[in-house]
């Protein structure tokens, strides 16, 4: 209410000293119509004029019969007046007008003030609107929540335990200090969250204000920096000294590492201003002053790069790992998420969870708000399990592309690449199962095999990666088993590449080479490039092993396939048919047979299927395929 009094009454001042000048030049005559010079000479010589009022060269003329009219003498007539005198009409003169004392200071003080106007909407935009203006440069821009506004509890922080109990005795601290310091304990005075983005840092801080119901400050590390040296100082004895006023209470700086990376690196060594930030930030956490009942917690993903004196003990004593949710972990983040949808009965919260390794918790979210947008579009009361299909799919390979037109021979070709990948990928030991396999264009590929893990795999066997060699080359061998060696298109580019790599990382880094052993090599950041510190000789047996892995897995991969060849047709016709398979269906196909329609396939979709026939289609290989139009999802 205090700023938008100010700023009415700039305003109006500024109103008022512009309707003043404005007055001062542009004053309005109300003096009659304007007549010529010659009519007002024939007027006095007439005797038809009453009075005339000089004013510089304007006349303003009174007529006998009182009308009024002025007119401007065009040249300096010095016998005017005599001739006026002579003919009997009364003459008036005015006194040149000054301006007051008033509006002479307004007018000079006015560019003035001006300036200083435009100065300060300057200093305000660099604050980023802050209260109080430029004044206000080096106050805190923390946001304080009270206990009555922070409604965050543990409970609606999932896939954390770990981390939970971690800050649980830190929020019986600040609810019974008394407790710990009977025994001489020592609260740690910081806590710093490190994870990856996504993972619920920022919600558990939250949830620590919200479970200890005490005031709660929340700023970001690139809040205190800016561009004068001094200012991000200033903002963090500020910050403290709010802090002390609302003891116990807690601090949560995000993203710290923007002021907190190790000093000496900047250009201008120990005076530039993020280093002046991040030396008081130091003295304020543990200085000669006690900040008693102040916790600060922090959050970052890049915990390495962090200045060693801002994570020795007494600063920021006690690092909690936030990291990815395990299987279990993320089926508790969906009930969360889902506690306000309708969901259908045949929604699993577990088989999602199955299905989305790797996701963090806001990943987790997205993927329940696109299921639920899915369901209103389509009309539905109800979020199904198909909803929850798709948005997944969506998430990890882009959506659908049906408006993409393909010819019978692509759509054919792309149906062989995807059932080679799912027939080896089902046939090889200790590889995750087939989940869905499908033909409908998502981002850049055509068609996509999708495998769901078991459970969260920490590590993996050697006959799980030559496995996923394997499979990966499955979609390049159909192609060459039914188009022959020259047909084979470019749309197994990524699915070499990613083999590539597994394979060289079996040999460097994991020690699956008989001939190297258990060694590790060191290699740079290029995928192909030679390793670091070793020999030719080493680097030529490498890329020996590297092939001999690939070609051994190609071989076995291929003599599947043709043994399987009665399968690999069965799927192809499949997938043309139906366009996506679960499960089920191909378990049927891998067992020769009749396989069943997939979950939600009605009669009318039987009809449009028989009245676009693709037998007897030629089956040549496409010509314009993109290296990625075919790719398989590998966990």
């Amino acid at each position: 209410m205090n700023d938008m009094v100010k700023n009415l009454l700039i305003w109006g001042i500024i109103a008022v000293v512009l309707i003043a000048v404005f007055n001062q030049f542009s004053s309005i005559s109300n003096s009659g119509p304007q007549v010529d010079y010659t009519q007002f000479n024939s007027d006095i010589k007439n005797g038809k004029l009453k009075e005339v009022v000089i004013d510089g060269r304007e006349i303003s003329a009174t007529t006998k019969n009182n009308d009024n009219y002025k007119t401007y003498i065009p040249y300096i007539d010095t016998k005017l007046t005599d001739y006026l005198v002579a003919n009997n009409v009364p003459t008036w003169g005015k006194p040149d007008e000054k301006p007051s004392l008033l509006m002479n200071i307004l007018i000079s003080w006015f560019p003035i003030i001006l300036l200083i106007g435009f100065w300060l909407f300057i200093m305000r935009q660099m604050q980023g609107g802050g209260k109080g203006g430029p004044m206000s440069v080096g106050k805190s821009k923390a946001k304080m929540l009270t206990p009555d506004q922070v409604k965050t509890k543990f409970i609606d922080v999932a896939g954390s335990e770990e981390a939970k109990q971690e800050v649980t005795e830190v929020v019986d601290f600040l609810r019974e200090p008394a407790k710990y310091q009977k025994l001489g304990g020592r609260i740690p005075k910081g806590i710093l969250m490190v994870g990856p983005p996504g993972t619920g840092k920022t919600l558990l801080a939250k949830a620590i204000a919200g479970e200890a119901s005490v005031p709660f400050f929340s700023m970001s590390g690139s809040d205190f920096v800016e561009m004068f040296v001094g200012v991000g100082a200033s903002r963090v004895r500020d910050l403290f000294e709010q802090a002390r006023k609302h003891a116990p209470c807690i601090i949560f700086i995000d993203e710290i590492d923007a002021v907190g990376r190790k000093r000496g690196a900047g250009s201008m060594g120990g005076h530039d201003e993020r280093e002046q930030t991040l030396n008081q930030m130091l003295v304020e956490m543990d200085g000669f002053e006690a900040n008693s009942g102040i916790i600060i917690i922090a959050a970052t993903n890049r915990a390495d790069i962090l200045d060693p004196a801002l994570l020795r003990p007494g600063r920021f004593d006690r690092q909690v790992q936030v990291g990815l949710p395990d299987m279990k972990g993320r089926e508790q983040i969906l009930a969360v998420h889902v506690r306000k949808v309708p969901l259908d009965n045949d929604v699993d919260l577990a088989v999602l969870a199955r299905g989305t390794p790797n996701y963090s918790g806001a990943d987790l979210a997205n993927l329940v708000n696109e299921a639920a947008l899915f369901a209103a579009r389509r009309n539905k009361r109800l979020v199904s399990m198909d909803e929850f299909e798709e948005a997944k799919d969506k998430i990890n390979m882009g959506t659908e592309r049906r408006s993409l037109t393909m010819t019978a021979e692509v759509l054919i070709s792309t149906a062989y690449h995807e059932a080679g990948h799912a027939i080896i990928g089902y046939l090889m030991p200790e590889h995750d199962p087939v989940h869905k396999v499908t033909i409908i264009p998502r981002g850049p590929a055509l068609g996509v095999t999708f495998f769901l893990p078991e459970g969260d795999s920490v590590s993996a066997s050697r006959t799980k990666l030559e496995g996923q060699i394997a499979s990966t080359y499955g979609g390049r061998l159909a192609e060459e088993i039914i188009y022959g060696a020259d047909k084979v298109s470019t749309g197994a580019s990524s699915d070499i590449k990613y083999a590539s790599r597994l394979a060289r990382a079996m040999v460097t880094q994991w020690g699956f080479s008989d001939r190297l052993g258990p060694l590790f090599y060191e290699t740079d950041d290029s995928a192909y490039g030679k390793p670091k510190d070793i020999s030719d000789e080493t680097a030529r047996i490498i890329d020996e092993e590297v092939k001999q892995i690939i070609d051994r897995n190609y071989q076995k991969a291929r003599t599947l396939l043709t043994e399987n060849i009665d399968i690999l047709h069965a799927m192809k016709d499949a997938l043309i048919k139906y366009e996506t398979i679960g499960a089920k269906q191909i378990a049927q196909l891998m067992a020769r047979q009749p396989i069943t329609p997939p979950d939600g396939w009605t009669e009318k979709d039987e009809q449009a299927v028989k009245a676009v026939p693709v037998e007897g289609v030629s089956s040549t290989q496409p010509t314009d395929s993109d290296p990625d139009d075919h790719s398989s999802q590998n966990s």
